[in-house]
């Protein structure tokens, strides 16, 4: 495949496309710009210098191309050259694309004008046509004025040329497809003819309506990487420098095979013109338009404790700096000449050290990505050597583990080498193997058997399953298989989930949004296509058909419902007295239900007692509006020069409670109401104003009196931001200064 490519999309933008048909609430416009848009954002996101892409607008008010002094090229306007694509180019064509006022301009002028660009833009300075993948995609609603004229030239050119053609139809008829379009209009009948023949007359041509390419578009587009070489030499069976006559080798050249697939990192750019205000205020950047994002530049500065220079560090040169590696927690330095020891001296080598049956390997093993390796292109001897060592290894049920280094100075790698002989290609795929420094070796314990303390074995235990539940656990896994659930083009059962069908979904809707986001940007990004989300969960056919296998399973294994949570009761384990008594009844029955007040001097206990007793939430609010009115009297009474550290105990109390019946928000309603009445002055006379300072400052230092937020209790709504928040003051009070 040519690594360059010459693309030019013509878009019909004529008088006619203004219109909304067949039930779409969107303009014929709009609806064909959804398949343009989404090959623009695919080439942007491609970001390659290879790839050329033109556009061209059909039946545009204003004439604009190299061809207008010539007749028949009216009403046609090149809104991009072919060349490479960037976000500035976009934001241009987003103005553009818009419904024009006329219904002149003739598609056949159009192709001929996109096939005299990509002839310009490909052909070499010495006459000859560059290794070019070149494609012309038309986009039109057929309601225009069409002279078929020149269409077995065209289909010529387009043919030297080798130029993919596509004809994209709004609302064409495709009965392949399953789409017709009633009462259509006898010009664009006819206009379907004409470009159907001219598809037709092409030798890489197709013909589509719109319909169906909007509906392959959420089949994922995956990228094919360029063969990356990463090794050219010899692979050894022995040292065939010191025994030349016993030991051989192969000239081979090794590829990469697979290669892990990542979605693009926010954190890898940064918006200029945030990045500027955030410097200048100290504030966090944000990203928030695409265009002016730029890639982050790492800088890295070295300094030293230094007492006598500003703000006590230095600045040092990396140069004058030693490397030292952490032992323990300690920094052990080491210089260069003394580093240049512990450098292993490697040349560049590949070398077979040995062979394993392939049912001795264990698949845990694999270590990284895969590597395939076959002989050199031009040499038959290598070839025939390299196909006798595969065929031998196949035949044997063996692989081969040899060692390699890539290049002089690199770390080896050990590699297991497997035969691979698929479509009359013969290689070697290789995946990385462990050193032992890599392995750690876990114990854990025995599923099929307890051992106890003691050393015995229980082979029947509450904690292993029974034979009727590992039956049923069998019978329903077995009932769920999808090796065979799927249907061929026959009818036949086929695998259902077929590694060409299955692709990443993280990755492919990351991209997808970042598309939508540049093309559209004040458009919400669309769910994900059923094709990504398919296999994230059964067949349903399937799970009805294994339902009465789930049944027995359920049944076999015991399985009942959890009971909600109830909020409102206590989720510590309360002590036990070794008596067994439970001496919290005992007391709270000493006392009517309408005498349980909470008193003054004995506010925590009482307060305690009372809530083990309590059976509704009712209750519970009346003991904290108790427990309130008695803070706020230990308050006022201890205006006086006295210490508020019973008001600090007793509000610390209440809220630990709160926390421990799962109801934060009677705390945080609480807590509110006393800093309201605090910054009021209502819990102090006027000559005592100064302590409304110090009473704060002791909720804030203690850190544990203020709003329960989400990080303490899941039941919470308050964030972690309105906690740190609500330590804040918004009014001015005394210090002890005035």
């Amino acid at each position: 495949m040519a690594d360059k490519e010459a693309n030019i999309y013509i878009v019909d933008v004529g008088a006619s496309t203004a219109e909304c048909r067949n039930g779409r609430m969107e303009s014929d416009l709009e609806y064909g710009m959804k398949y343009v848009w989404e090959k623009i954002g695919l080439a942007l996101q491609a970001n390659r210098k290879g790839l050329g892409l033109g556009v061209i607008a059909l039946r545009h008010d204003e004439t604009k191309n190299d061809l207008d002094s010539g007749e028949g090229y009216e009403n046609i306007a090149v809104l991009k050259d072919l060349g490479q694509i960037e976000m500035s180019h976009l934001k241009d064509l987003q103005k553009k694309f818009v419904s024009s006022s006329t219904d002149y301009g003739d598609a056949m002028s159009a192709m001929i004008l996109a096939v005299h660009m990509i002839e310009n833009f490909t052909r070499l300075k010495t006459g000859k046509l560059g290794k070019f993948k070149r494609k012309i995609v038309l986009v039109t609603d057929g309601q225009g004025i069409m002279d078929d004229n020149d269409l077995k030239s065209l289909a010529e050119k387009v043919n030297e040329l080798e130029i993919e053609l596509i004809v994209v139809g709004i609302d064409f008829d495709d009965l392949e497809y399953g789409f017709k379009e009633e009462d259509k209009p006898s010009n664009k009948r006819s206009n379907e003819k004409v470009l159907q023949e001219l598809v037709e007359s092409c030798k890489n041509g197709t013909f589509a309506t719109m319909a169906e390419v909007l509906e392959s578009l959420a089949e994922p587009v995956v990228k094919v990487t360029r063969p990356y070489c990463n090794y050219r030499g010899k692979l050894s069976l022995g040292d065939y420098n010191k025994y030349p006559d016993t030991a051989a080798y192969i000239d081979v050249e090794r590829y990469f095979k697979t290669h892990q697939a990542r979605p693009p990192g926010a954190s890898s750019f940064v918006n200029k013109t945030s990045v500027s205000n955030g410097e200048a205020s100290g504030q966090d950047t944000e990203m928030t338009d695409a265009p002016d994002l730029s890639a982050v530049k790492s800088g890295i500065r070295y300094q030293i404790s230094d007492p006598s220079a500003p703000g006590g560090k230095q600045d040092v040169n990396r140069e004058e700096l030693s490397k030292a590696y952490y032992y323990g927690s300690t920094a052990v330095p080491i210089s260069a000449s003394e580093e240049n020891v512990t450098k292993l001296e490697t040349n560049q080598s590949f070398e077979i050290i040995g062979f394993i049956p392939n049912d001795k390997y264990e698949r845990y093993l694999n270590m990284g990505e895969c590597n395939i390796t076959v002989a050199q292109s031009v040499n038959d001897k290598a070839k025939m050597a390299l196909s006798s060592l595969i065929h031998a290894l196949h035949e044997l049920d063996s692989y081969a583990v040899a060692r390699i280094v890539t290049k002089d100075g690199k770390g080896p790698q050990l590699l297991v080498m497997a035969p691979s002989i698929e479509n009359e290609v013969e290689a070697l795929l290789d995946v990385p193997l462990p050193f032992a420094e890599d392995v750690r070796i876990y114990s854990f314990p025995p599923l099929d058997r307890v051992i106890t303390t003691s050393g015995a074995i229980m082979k029947k235990h509450r904690n292993l399953p029974n034979d009727d539940l590992v039956k049923s656990m069998s019978d329903y896994v077995d009932s769920m298989d999808l090796s065979g659930f799927g249907r061929d083009e026959n009818g036949e059962p086929t695998e259902y989930m077929t590694i060409e069908e299955t692709y990443a979904p993280g990755l492919h809707r990351i991209n997808q949004a970042i598309r939508t986001r540049a093309v559209q940007p004040d458009k919400p990004v669309e769910e994900p296509p059923e094709i990504l989300v398919k296999w994230s969960h059964p067949p349903p056919e399937l799970v009805k058909k294994a339902a009465p296998k789930l049944q027995k399973l359920v049944e076999a294994a015991d399985v009942k419902k959890v009971a909600d949570k109830v909020r409102g009761k206590r989720t510590r384990d309360q002590i036990k007295p070794l008596s067994g008594l439970d001496v919290n009844s005992l007391l709270n029955s000493q006392k009517p239900r309408a005498a349980r007040k909470i008193t003054m001097e004995n506010s925590i206990p009482d307060f305690k007692q009372l809530l083990e007793a309590t059976v509704s939430s009712s209750e519970i609010h009346d003991l904290v509006t108790q427990m309130a009115k008695i803070i706020y009297k230990m308050v006022a009474n201890t205006a006086i020069g006295g210490s508020f550290d019973m008001v600090t105990e007793n509000m610390r109390v209440l809220r630990s409670q709160m926390m421990d019946l799962e109801m934060p928000e009677i705390y945080n309603g609480f807590i509110r109401d006393f800093k309201q009445k605090l910054v009021a002055g209502e819990l102090f006379e006027n000559e005592f104003a100064s302590n409304k300072r110090e009473l704060w400052f002791r909720v804030v230092k203690s850190k544990r009196l203020g709003l329960i937020d989400t990080e303490v209790s899941e039941h919470s709504d308050i964030s972690k931001e309105e906690a740190a928040q609500f330590y804040v003051l918004s009014t001015e009070l005394p210090s002890r200064a005035k």
